[in-house]
């Protein structure tokens, strides 16, 4: 009986803490997330200034600072294809302050490189950002004018002809690689320090074509510096409506998607999640916001977090597929 009693003095407390602790943990959750944000948020785009990400993620990231009354500011970290950034956020505390905004790299990095997260575990999906296409594009002077064209005259010169990217591991290099793919051409993959080295090596006539981000070689397209022979989404562009898709010029169900998306660390109070959510997808379906997204070739895409999180698993799914047949591993 002593030691009856001696047990039940001893548990009781502690399994009372644990079963009222439970509630106090949430309701403090509950109370710091009715006060969010009390400070300014911080979003990474883990890649240099000028990009998609970027542009996005300070056009909306103006619209929060107006409807949250806090400071947004946006931090570049680039580096290794988007991971060192992306680290960064997945290390972060999860309680809203630290975003993550990233394009296809965040699929691609852990077919490419050793990451030291996990993209499906470490991250929270919030909303996608913008979707957009890529541009088959060549030199002039190459002489071709179609897309038909250019896999017939791969064809013809086997191992002869170079396929530019923005990088090894790049999204640009994965288009690049269903195309080639698609198309059954044998050809070299040269990568580039970034996209706008890429488009001066296809302008110059060194390397025979490139897929592109839209919005990176419009102008030039435009100016007539760049060959466009094929967009890469499953509808034409209005901003190049004489370009067919490339599934239209022979590839049938050809497509690759550029696009962003916001992220948060994994374990951020669900109450933060949607509350960024309704912000950031408010902000995409602003008309100011569209048009501006569609001016350069992309389109808003407001989702919830749980269609953010299915896209990423297949995503990851159908990129190590893509990987595997070009033969890419982790470095």
């Amino acid at each position: 009986m002593k030691i009856a009693r001696l047990m039940t003095s001893v548990l009781f407390p502690a399994v009372a803490c644990l079963v009222l602790g439970a509630p106090l943990a949430l309701a403090q959750k509950a109370d710091r997330a009715a006060g969010y944000p009390g400070r300014p948020i911080r979003i990474i785009v883990p890649f240099t200034p000028g990009g998609q990400p970027d542009m996005f993620s300070r056009l909306v990231g103006q619209k929060l600072s107006e409807s949250l009354g806090q400071q947004i500011v946006v931090d570049n970290r680039p580096g290794a294809g988007g991971t060192i950034g992306s680290r960064i956020v997945a290390e972060s505390e999860p309680n809203g302050y630290t975003i993550l905004s990233i394009s296809a790299a965040h699929s691609i990095g852990p077919w490419v490189r050793k990451v030291s997260y996990d993209t499906r575990r470490d991250f929270a999906g919030v909303s996608m950002s913008y979707n957009a296409a890529y541009l088959l594009v060549t030199p002039p002077a190459l002489g071709v004018k179609t897309t038909q064209e250019l896999i017939a005259l791969a064809r013809s010169r086997p191992g002869q002809l170079n396929l530019a990217s923005a990088g090894r591991g790049s999204a640009t290099q994965f288009a690049g690689e269903m195309f080639k793919h698609a198309a059954g051409i044998d050809v070299v993959h040269v990568p580039y320090k970034g996209i706008p080295e890429a488009l001066n090596d296809i302008m110059a006539n060194r390397v025979q074509f490139f897929m592109s981000p839209l919005a990176s070689c419009l102008p030039l397209v435009k100016d007539g510096r760049v060959r466009a022979l094929g967009v890469s989404s499953p509808n034409r562009s209005s901003l190049l409506a004489d370009v067919p898709t490339i599934a239209e010029a022979g590839l049938a169900g050809f497509r690759f998607d550029s696009w962003g998306a916001f992220f948060v660390p994994a374990k951020t109070p669900r109450v933060i999640v949607s509350k960024l959510n309704r912000e950031i997808t408010t902000a995409l379906r602003l008309p100011d916001i569209g048009k501006i997204m569609r001016a350069l070739g992309a389109e808003p895409a407001p989702t919830t977090p749980e269609e953010l999180d299915q896209f990423i698993v297949k995503e990851l799914a159908a990129i190590g597929k893509l990987a595997k047949m070009a033969g890419i591993k982790p470095e």
